[in-house]
């Protein structure tokens, strides 16, 4: 029998305002140890939760750029449960009136991924495990989240990377969260189970967390394939429970049973009345959406002529596709901008919050200028790429690392002289080109650029190299 893997995902994004969800105190990444708390945030009795404002208007863009509708009234409800990280021994959160649901992700092959809701809640705090011993750190606790949960559409391991790639791109795109995995401000739990083909009915559903990376997500639901079609085909049964991942051995292992709705004793929360948002404010949080990244994609690769993978890789960040649109103000092909941009500048910028941040020491101006020299012809491609990597080293104009000779160029006399020269050292190459090998001709052209130090033009040398022979 073949068995269909249905999955679905529910993805926990920490927003990026400056304060906590019901409190002051600050939000940001790191610090000593309960150093950002209040008695709000610590459960403290007496303490009394505030809603904040910008939660409400963050979680309400995400909604808006997930194609969710905006509810206009919402309720905040009390979650449940007994977890050393929650003083409180329950979580504030939303129930049956989120502030957003309904929502739709388009995959690339035309696939639909249905958003189910988009509810606020808080963040609970940090277990950290030493020896025997564990610790407890509650920066973190209070810390605004917008929990994503999707219908079970996933069909493979790979849809559901490319979903969680494309809530990345679109949530860093509108400025509500910087969604960096590596810090646990955007976390992923998989629901997955298995049924024949055909089947309309669902199987029996695991809960995988501990899922820090995209690759994690894809191994994690990888394994509990194989583990629940190994137990299904001896006749058994799977087990509803939540499991974790070990990314060591590599394999899912049983934390708790699962708990359904029921076992968290949702009820309204009596200290936060209902959240009403009008239908012009939501209005104006649509139309202070930017271009989102699909759109920019698009115009990139119709109107622009950029190749599409190069696309994705300038509207994955922000700050990236600000400077492309900068460096392209004054040039004439910002296909040459992206390339440049792709090889050269995305080969030293390399790290993830590096790429976010992206502050180069060339500027989009002297970017710009660059280009400019090279369509002018003063410069060949492989001399521009030369200097834009001494550019790129000490943040100096393109000028300052151009002789007088670079910008004249070569003369037809000396470019076939160098082409003749080739042809005489590299006679074995000849014979392979004449035999047939047509890629011979690039290990000529090859030592022509050598010779000339990279001011000679590719191209040109290739044409009169064939000629020659």
């Amino acid at each position: 029998m073949n068995w269909e893997m249905v999955v679905g995902l529910e993805t926990h994004v920490e927003l990026s305002t400056k304060t906590k969800i019901f409190c002051a105190c600050p939000t940001h990444f790191g610090g000593a140890p309960n150093a950002h708390c209040c008695p709000t945030c610590t459960g403290q009795p007496g303490s009394l939760p505030v809603l904040n404002e910008s939660v409400v208007h963050y979680a309400a863009k995400a909604g808006l750029a997930l194609n969710c509708s905006v509810n206009g009234r919402s309720v905040m409800a009390r979650k449940h449960y007994v977890y050393p990280d929650l003083p409180k021994a329950y979580q504030i959160s939303q129930y049956d009136k989120p502030l957003c649901d309904k929502g739709l992700v388009e995959l690339s092959r035309g696939r639909d991924i249905r958003i189910t809701r988009i509810h606020i809640e808080e963040d609970a705090g940090k277990l950290i495990h030493v020896d025997d011993a564990v610790l407890i750190d509650y920066n973190r606790g209070g810390v605004p989240l917008i929990e994503i949960v999707s219908e079970p559409d996933f069909r493979s391991a790979a849809e559901a990377v490319e979903y969680l790639e494309k809530l990345q791109t679109i949530l860093r795109a509108i400025g509500v969260s910087d969604c960096r995995m590596q810090e646990g401000s955007l976390r992923c739990d998989v629901n997955i189970s298995l049924r024949p083909e055909g089947s309309a009915v669902f199987g029996t559903r695991s809960e995988i967390k501990n899922l820090n990376s995209f690759s994690s997500v894809a191994d994690a639901i990888e394994y509990e394939y194989k583990r629940q079609m190994k137990i299904l085909a001896s006749g058994g049964e799977v087990t509803q429970e939540t499991r974790g991942w070990n990314a060591d051995t590599g394999r899912t292992v049983t934390l708790r049973g699962k708990e359904d709705a029921n076992d968290y004793r949702y009820f309204p929360e009596p200290d936060i009345g209902e959240i009403i948002i009008a239908d012009n404010e939501i209005s104006l949080l649509r139309d202070s959406l930017p271009e989102l990244p699909d759109m920019k994609l698009k115009r990139y690769v119709d109107e622009l002529g950029i190749p599409p993978a190069d696309a994705k890789l300038l509207t994955k960040y922000v700050k990236v596709s600000d400077y492309f649109e900068a460096a392209c103000a004054d040039v004439r092909n910002p296909k040459t901008v992206a390339s440049l941009m792709v090889t050269r500048m995305f080969a030293l910028i390399t790290t993830e919050i590096e790429r976010e941040q992206w502050s180069p020491k060339t500027s989009a101006g002297q970017l710009s200028g660059l280009v400019r020299l090279l369509e002018s012809g003063k410069l060949s491609r492989n001399l521009a790429k030369r200097v834009l990597s001494q550019m790129l080293e000490t943040g100096r104009e393109a000028e300052d690392f151009i002789s007088e000779d670079d910008l004249t160029g070569f003369s037809e006399e000396t470019l076939e002289e160098l082409c003749r020269d080739a042809i005489d050292q590299n006679q074995k190459t000849v014979l392979d080109y004449r035999s047939g090998k047509e890629k011979a001709i690039k290990a000529l052209v090859g030592s022509v650029m050598r010779e000339s130090k990279g001011r000679a033009n590719a191209l040109e040398a290739e044409r009169v190299l064939k000629q020659l022979l």
